[in-house]
């Protein structure tokens, strides 16, 4: 499908879940005034159905029809994976929105990905045709790369602008993670596999903050006292999706139930002047003691 054709689809999603409800009389006439109609063409009954089935292919998502008010709407339950759909909805709505933005280029800051343009479509690729790929690593830990890595990818996880997969190493017999922008000579290879079906892309990261997985560690019950300013942060982006709120006099309570790992240790300490740990008091103690370990370096 095309590009333009895409963006097409995405407007008409977007437009009616911005509505709820709207008739494709009204729908038509937002299209003949959008700029996404470029070749200014009516939206007649057929051109509207070849986008619906469009949708559903694309975003397996359904465009239903009340009988009783000739309404469409969006059918929110026919979502097939949400996160992903809502990704790939925004990544078209942004893409669409800053391709008429050239003219104001300069005054638009992104931020880098450098791992999407190297690897991202090789794995991509592999998991599609559930082919192993091998490649070389490069870890942070270690002065020398890792060579000939043969890994059966099963999904991807983007987290903090960059890409991770996620799949079974073959010589290791074990689920790792690897992030793509320390991959190098990333190759897929004629052999395949046999997804795990017990390894579920919804609940691999479900008691997980970020891309690290320690099974042997239980989900724990995270307290944390976080100050008014910043608990307007997380609550607008929460840092985990088990996160609730208490709203007290002066502060707000969070709560989290997941694993304590180092990315979600260090994601605290970011935060540190913001946020006092109150439970687990193992944590509260790894806290304080990472925070005395800096103090020091300025002494």
């Amino acid at each position: 499908m095309a590009n333009q054709q895409i963006n097409r689809c995405v407007w008409i999603v977007d437009t009616i879940r911005r509505y709820g409800r709207i008739t494709r009389n009204e729908l038509a006439e937002l299209w003949l005034r959008s700029p996404i109609n470029d070749s200014h063409r009516p939206l007649n009954r057929r051109t509207f159905y070849n986008y619906r089935d469009a949708v559903e292919e694309l975003f397996n998502l359904r465009i239903e029809c009340d009988p009783a008010t000739y309404e469409y709407y969006i059918d929110e339950d026919s979502f097939g994976s949400k996160g992903m759909t809502e990704w790939l909805l925004n990544s078209f709505s942004l893409h669409e929105t800053l391709s008429g933005a050239h003219d104001v280029a300069s005054r638009i800051v992104l931020e880098d990905v450098p791992s999407a343009r190297e690897h991202l479509g090789t794995v991509i690729d592999a998991i599609k045709r559930n082919q192993m790929i091998r490649f070389n690593y490069h870890a942070y830990t270690r002065s020398t790369p890792t060579t000939g890595v043969v890994l059966c990818p099963y999904f991807l996880k983007l987290f903090k602008q960059r890409w991770y997969v996620v799949g079974l190493h073959t010589a290791q017999k074990r689920i790792k993670t690897y992030a793509l922008d320390r991959m190098r000579s990333t190759v897929a290879l004629p052999d395949t596999f046999t997804p795990d079906p017990s390894i579920d892309p919804e609940h691999y990261f479900e008691y997980s903050y970020g891309i690290v997985v320690e099974e042997k560690n239980p989900p724990r019950k995270v307290v944390l006292k976080v100050e008014p300013r910043q608990a307007k942060y997380f609550a607008a982006l929460p840092l985990h999706h088990s996160q609730t709120q208490t709203v007290a006099d002066g502060y707000s309570l969070f709560t989290y139930h997941l694993r304590i790992s180092t990315d979600f240790i260090e994601e605290l300490l970011s935060h540190a002047n913001a946020i006092e740990v109150l439970e687990p008091k193992e944590l509260r103690a790894t806290i304080r003691t990472k925070l005395a370990d800096t103090l020091a370096l300025y002494k």
